[in-house]
């Protein structure tokens, strides 16, 4: 662990210094495509002028034989293509494949001024962010880059759920953790083949009435992710770090989705991934406020004044923390609204 005046200082001669402050951009979806797939590469420009962050995958879901095509396809991509305000990722192998090395190094040093974030699956502790945070700062200072190219953790494995407030607090290079769950349900040996989202054996009974135990006894559908959302959410905040949701792998159940991905917003995630088209629209909509939240917002802060006191407004009491709340949610809908016109009109502010 750095003493705090060194945590700042960059880790390789002639890397750029680190920031002390994670840029806060729109990041409603993480939109995941395979480089090495031409008709999805195809549709890259296209499909970054609708998302906030489009991610180039090399990990899952790329054949072991297209490792190499997809790490090249991506470099091509992002040289090929003008981004505009939309955040440039890629997802690399895991730390302990035999593709990873090349990964960073190959994009860092070709691509590295337009990659905003790496993400780094798997991540189990603060020594995975270490190794990565030093290779990064070495790679940095080789290709001449200006601004630190920023890590992303994701939550796979019991051992990182374990390890979740040290992996956000290992490097000022943290952007923030996505949870995967469905190589954490495996690592857990969960008794679920979904792809996040809940399962239908998961539940709580009411009591029963009477005698006969099979009568009235109404069941409620519960989250198998809540405990491990909320923890990562907790984690992220202590740090001023970003938690996003992560897949929702039944692609056609859009109700579902849309729940999961609010529940997620709901507890503090700014985000989720999108890994079809048919959920960029979905998450748009879930992780950003309504414009009745937002305009009820506005009036608790303008009655406030300086957020000391207590206010009646529709015959409920907001006072300092509910202010705080509000702000949360404006301050997200001015952010949105700077890229979104339709939200800029529908928010008014």
């Amino acid at each position: 662990m750095r003493n705090p005046r060194a945590f700042l200082r960059p880790l390789a001669v002639g890397a750029p210094k680190p920031s002390s402050d994670v840029p806060f951009r729109p990041s409603r979806m993480i939109h995941f495509f395979d480089p090495s797939n031409e008709k999805m590469a195809a549709k890259v420009p296209d499909i970054a002028k609708k998302v906030d962050i489009i991610l180039g995958n090399l990990e899952d879901a790329v054949k072991t034989e297209k490792k190499e095509a997809a790490r090249q396809g991506l470099v091509d991509i992002a040289k090929a293509t003008d981004f505009g305000d939309t955040q440039l990722w890629t997802r690399v192998n895991s730390l302990d494949s035999p593709w990873v090395l090349d990964d960073i190094i190959t994009l860092v040093t070709e691509i590295g001024d337009k990659l905003d974030v790496i993400m780094v699956p798997k991540v189990e502790g603060a020594q995975d962010i270490h190794y990565v945070d030093r290779l990064l700062a070495q790679l940095e200072a080789r290709a001449g880059l200006d601004r630190q190219i920023l890590v992303h953790a994701i939550l796979e494995t019991a051992e990182g759920v374990a390890n979740v407030e040290e992996i956000a607090a290992a490097s000022p290079r943290m952007q923030g953790i996505s949870l995967g769950p469905a190589d954490l349900a495996a690592s857990r040996r969960m008794k679920t083949t979904r792809v996040g989202g809940g399962h239908p054996g998961y539940i709580v009974r009411q009591d029963p009435t009477g005698e006969d135990l099979t009568v009235g006894r109404t069941t409620y559908q519960q989250d198998l992710w809540h405990y491990t959302i909320a923890r990562m959410v907790d984690a992220c905040a202590m740090n001023d770090i970003l938690p996003f949701y992560g897949p929702f792998g039944d692609i056609k159940d859009v109700v579902a989705c849309e729940d999961q991905f609010r529940n997620a917003f709901l507890l503090g995630c700014v985000g989720a991934w999108s890994l079809h088209p048919v959920q960029i629209d979905i998450a748009k909509k879930v992780f950003s406020p309504s414009p009745e939240d937002v305009a009820h917002a506005k009036r608790v802060v303008e009655a406030m004044g300086d957020g000391s006191g207590a206010v009646m407004i529709d015959g409920k009491m907001e006072d300092d923390a509910s202010c705080k709340q509000c702000l949360v949610m404006l301050d997200l809908a001015k952010s949105l609204a700077e890229r979104d016109a339709d939200l800029a009109a529908a928010y008014d502010l």
